[in-house]
């Protein structure tokens, strides 16, 4: 089984369509959390992962197995996170877009899930606090429980590690990258061989520019972009 592994989409529909079009053929898709926040089409990125949207922008047609970011947390539920100002704008902005099905669903989201027949666990922050940020450095065997893989975004870092217990990852984010490599980032894992292929592609940030300052959201999740940081 081949798992598209997507994290950190933060509202960007043009860096989501770019990484469903680059994606190889895989037999499953899931998503570690923060599908809005920052950029301005929160409701597409929403629906994409809900199974809505078809057509040749987008790959899904089912619900793509989805955890509870902090954006999406207080998207739905208005509760307080220590965000700088250009989180909080893009929380304001996504809470004035989506409809009442589309915050239900986020709402609804769970903190971890297991899926791919319990093998693989997909958790935000950390397996026991959603919040807190596991940077590579903190990566280590001891974090896996009974699955076989441990799949976390936040960090919005592209990195994963193998190890005889089993693997650890994170796919790094495809809407608002912070590894110092502004392309759009996932990654296809391979359950049958135990394997993680990181991938990156290049998708139009100057759209992405522009829409943002069209909404009025601060320039600098713009710039942003540009830098990869």
């Amino acid at each position: 089984m081949k798992v598209g592994v997507l994290s950190d989409i933060h509202g960007n529909r043009v860096a989501l369509e770019a990484v469903l079009a680059d994606m190889p053929s895989v037999d499953r898709l899931v998503c570690a959390g923060d599908v809005v926040g920052y950029n301005p089409w929160h409701a597409d990125c929403v629906d994409a992962m809900r199974g809505l949207l078809d057509g040749e922008d987008y790959w899904p047609d089912s619900e793509v197995p989805t955890v509870m970011g902090n954006h999406d947390r207080a998207v739905a539920g208005e509760t307080p996170f220590a965000f700088n100002g250009m989180a909080q704008a893009g929380v304001e902005h996504a809470r004035e877009q989506l409809d009442e099905a589309q915050l239900d669903w986020l709402a609804g989201l769970p903190d971890e899930r297991l899926t791919c027949n319990d093998r693989v666990k997909l958790v935000h922050g950390h397996p026991e606090d959603p919040d807190h940020y596991t940077y590579p450095d903190e990566f280590g065997p001891d974090l896996l429980g009974e699955e076989d893989v441990l799949v976390m975004g936040h960090t919005h870092h592209q990195h994963h590690e193998v190890y005889d217990e089993g693997i650890v990852m994170n796919p790094g984010s495809v809407g608002q990258p912070r590894d110092g490599d502004h392309r759009a980032a996932y990654a296809v894992l391979d359950l049958d061989s135990m394997t993680v292929v990181d991938r990156r592609v290049e998708y139009d940030t100057t759209e992405v520019v522009h829409a943002v300052e069209d909404a009025g959201l601060p320039r600098k999740i713009g710039f942003r972009l540009t830098q990869g940081r």
